[in-house]
């Protein structure tokens, strides 16, 4: 069964949802860390700036010392302070009262600086977290720009670059490396699509040359058997190395995102993929049966369809005699999904990843087998790749497997 095997160095995807407007804030991005960095060091300079000018106030109020003056006769009242009623006659009593009032106001003084210092550092510092998150942005605006081009590069538009002004600093030069490679691979892939092109009219031009050739010596009545048989082998030979060549043209044209996209539903696609496999799996004796539901999703129709076609067709080849391949299309909540469940042979688990890979079948090394030329799964997960989707396999309680395609609608 041909399959494609995941890299095994693929970076792991984030555990966040991107499209949930909540869980991003949470995230312990650069500018939320130079923010709380900014903020933080302008909170701890000032609760310390704060202590500070507390204990300076405290030693020089010399709160609980005594008065540097005393009653000596007289009548002492206050609106403040309660004293005695006969201070005059208690001189000592007088002073300790009136050393308890200062010392009493001394203390009010203080507390009331240390409210609106509070207040005052409550204050300044929300100024400061805000200060710090707009200057942490404006910071980090050269890496917005980077990440944004990195994004759309991804959609394949390789003309585009940063092309950042400014200082000659660490940003600047990293931008200039990124445009640097983004130079390198639109070359690259220039010269791929040029080759893909070349290798296109140059390998389907000789094969279709050999099969107008056998066609015709088949087509002469009064040719010897032996040659009969020879020409529809080398017929057959011809062939394979058709589907072959087209197989690796598809699979070097689906590596790359779908630009331009239109409404494609699963359901039609998938119909006619059925069709196209009927006549097969009717001389194998496989029924192919399946509800399909109303499925749109913005890709390709014709790449689309070939994704359908070849789990069909590998479900009707790797199957036996009396077996069904079930084909369902539905929309959930990560989007359409097309499920192609057939029966056959039992596929050890360990073997699932391996399926993936080109030119690779259950237990086969490499192609050897008339089933096909082993591209099927994994053109279909370039495809799926291609359009933002993901295929995935697992094998199926009594033989067989059950593919799953998933691509967002």
């Amino acid at each position: 069964m041909p399959a494609l095997h995941a890299p095994p160095h693929t970076p792991p995807k984030p555990t966040w949802d991107p499209l949930d407007p909540v869980r991003p804030w949470l995230r312990p991005t650069i500018r939320i860390r130079l923010t709380l960095l900014y903020g933080g060091m302008f909170l701890i300079a000032g609760v310390l700036l704060l202590s500070i000018i507390y204990l300076l106030a405290a030693q020089a109020l010399h709160i609980g010392s005594e008065l540097p003056f005393k009653i000596v006769e007289g009548k002492i009242t206050s609106s403040v302070c309660s004293f005695p009623a006969q201070a005059a006659v208690n001189v000592d009593v007088a002073n300790q009262a009136m050393n308890a009032c200062v010392n009493q106001q001394r203390q009010h003084a203080l507390d009331d600086l240390l409210r609106r210092s509070l207040f005052a550092l409550l204050g300044l510092s929300l100024i400061a977290f805000a200060f710090g998150y707009a200057m942490a942005g404006r910071v980090l605006s050269p890496l917005g720009r980077i990440t944004r081009t990195a994004r759309n590069v991804a959609g394949t538009d390789l003309s585009r670059r940063i092309e950042l002004d400014g200082p000659d600093d660490e940003l600047k030069e990293l931008a200039d490396t990124f445009d640097d490679m983004l130079d390198r691979l639109e070359r690259a892939f220039t010269a791929q699509q040029r080759f893909v092109g070349n290798a296109s009219h140059e390998l389907r031009t000789p094969l279709a040359i050999n099969r107008t050739l056998l066609e015709v010596h088949l087509s002469d009545p009064g040719a010897p058997v032996e040659l009969q048989q020879l020409g529809k082998t080398l017929l057959a030979t011809n062939e394979r190395s058709e589907q072959l060549v087209e197989g690796l043209l598809l699979l070097a044209r689906s590596d790359n995102e779908i630009i331009e996209r239109k409404p494609v539903d699963l359901a039609e696609v998938a119909s006619r993929a059925i069709e196209q496999a009927r006549g097969e799996a009717e001389g194998k004796g496989v029924e192919i049966r399946g509800e399909r539901a109303p499925a749109v999703v913005q890709g390709n129709g014709v790449l689309l369809e070939r994704i359908a076609l070849n789990l069909v067709q590998n479900g009707v080849r790797y199957n036996s005699a009396g077996g069904w391949v079930e084909v369902r299309t539905e929309t959930g909540p990560q989007g359409a999904v097309l499920v192609v469940t057939n029966t056959g042979p039992v596929v050890p688990a360990y073997e699932v990843d391996n399926l993936f890979e080109p030119f690779r079948r259950l237990r086969q090394e490499r192609t050897g087998s008339d089933k096909g030329v082993g591209l099927g799964l994994s053109i279909a997960r370039s495809v799926a790749r291609a359009h933002g989707g993901r295929i995935t396999a697992e094998p199926r309680e009594g033989g067989g497997l059950v593919m799953r395609v998933v691509l967002p609608t």
